[in-house]
């Protein structure tokens, strides 16, 4: 699908909309520009093959989304190279949703979570399944694999993530105001927050 992934069409018009509406428009664009980007770097490598889940979202022949839960051992999620990852299909209950759908439309989307850091990740891509014996050896205990052809990787702040069974301190609660992340300091994209954020800063610095 050539074209699928250039980066003016991150974000569509609900999205411009929402922007607007919440003056996010000037930080979505400069994240789009500095985060954005067309393979895997070291940082997303080394993220992936640390973790032992992953979440994969496809989109069936009528259009709906749909998302399912992987788990293995820790880096069955197989960087073949910047531009593609394998990932191992094993015994399940025999419905074939997400490999069924990347059948029929071949659109992916993968979000990787890092408990540790914490930390998020998302992959857009193209897929395939392979039910080749020279794939499916490569992983034990596999019955097909996945073949992702990677067109767009952004990181995400996870500063949502809950950690050891505690909320994250970043979520609302009635008494607690949550602070401010330390991305929202960095030079670079504080002059782009919403201004309410900027106002907040101001006032913290003070």
């Amino acid at each position: 699908m050539p074209g699928t992934f250039r980066n003016s069409e991150l974000y569509g018009v609900g999205a411009r909309g929402l922007q607007d509406a919440f003056d996010s428009r000037r930080i979505a664009d400069v994240l789009g520009e500095f985060t954005v980007h067309g393979q895997l770097n070291g940082d997303d490598i080394e993220l992936i093959q640390a973790q032992s889940t992953v979440w994969i979202s496809t989109v069936d022949a009528d259009g709906w989304p749909d998302v399912s839960y992987k788990g293995g051992g820790v880096g069955f999620v197989e960087v073949v190279s910047p531009s593609e990852l394998r990932i191992p299909s094993y015994d399940g209950n025999g419905m074939m949703r997400t490999m069924g759908n990347i059948e029929d439309t071949g659109r992916v989307a993968l979000l990787f979570v890092d408990t540790q850091r914490p930390w998020r990740m998302r992959v857009h891509g193209t897929a395939r399944v392979s039910i080749e014996s020279g794939d499916i050896a490569r992983h034990h205990g596999a019955q097909a694999v996945i073949i992702i052809t990677i067109g767009r990787v952004f990181p995400n702040c996870g500063r949502y993530i809950h950690q050891d069974d505690e909320i994250s301190t970043y979520v609302p609660a009635v008494g607690h105001e949550p602070p401010i992340p330390d991305w929202k300091r960095v030079e670079l994209l504080r002059a782009a927050l919403p201004q309410a954020d900027q106002d907040r800063l101001d006032a913290e610095d003070d």
